[in-house]
């Protein structure tokens, strides 16, 4: 079947979502040179007080850990541009496996029970037709051997983007815009809350928040790029 899938790629080529160049035969979406340009921050294997320093004082996190960093016009700004508004969910499972690989070398899955994806307001949801958290976390899922859940908590509002916004400002656009659906399943457990891009931890404090006054054990966060 390899000469028809190299027939395709003629008839219908394919192109590296990172870059816009044509994929060969054996590339799946990223090309091999995207793939080893990509920006990893390796904070799964040396703590980067960057991340973790957005939730200092906040709630307590055990990890916070993002496989890419992220700048404006680069790869990874190109990627997630793709996964959230054009229609490739794809993207976001592919680049979670990749993590998951990456993470389950360094035995990452022996620190976390659950993983569960920031969930999307619904009307959003209906809008865009997936949550690209989700997404990602179903790749970590798959290659962490974990389980993921998306029926454990949902968001009641949705907010606005939290980019400019002061301290106080961000504090009361995401304070209780989540809610625990099955607290039963929640207590006890160690788990990471899954997004694509972190920047002021806000939404993921909110979510951590109310997580842990359901008794989770613990709260992890996990994102593929992290905003400098």
């Amino acid at each position: 079947m390899k000469w028809f899938k190299h027939f395709l790629d003629i008839i219908y080529p394919r192109s590296c979502e990172a870059c816009g160049e044509a994929l060969l035969g054996g590339e799946n979406l990223i090309c091999t040179n995207c793939m080893v340009e990509l920006p990893r921050t390796n904070s799964h294997i040396l703590q980067i007080e960057n991340i973790s320093k957005r939730f200092w004082g906040k709630i307590p996190v055990d990890n916070a850990i993002t496989f890419l960093n992220f700048s404006k016009k680069g790869r990874v700004q190109k990627l997630l541009h793709e996964l959230k508004y054009r229609n490739k969910p794809e993207i976001g499972k592919y680049l979670g496996k990749l993590y998951g690989v990456d993470l389950k070398a360094t035995e990452f899955n022996k620190k976390v029970d659950l993983i569960i994806g920031v969930p999307l307001h619904p009307s959003k949801f209906e809008q865009r037709g997936y949550n690209q958290a989700d997404c990602i976390a179903e790749g970590l899922s798959e290659a962490l051997d974990l389980p993921f859940r998306t029926d454990l908590v949902k968001r009641l509002t949705n907010t606005s983007t939290q980019t400019k916004k002061s301290r106080i400002e961000r504090f009361y656009n995401v304070d209780r815009i989540f809610e625990v659906l099955a607290k039963e399943e929640i207590k006890g457990k160690r788990i990471a809350i899954v997004d694509d891009v972190l920047t002021t931890g806000a939404t993921i404090e909110s979510l951590g928040m109310i997580l842990l006054e359901a008794e989770a054990k613990s709260i992890s966060v996990i994102t593929i790029a992290a905003a400098a």
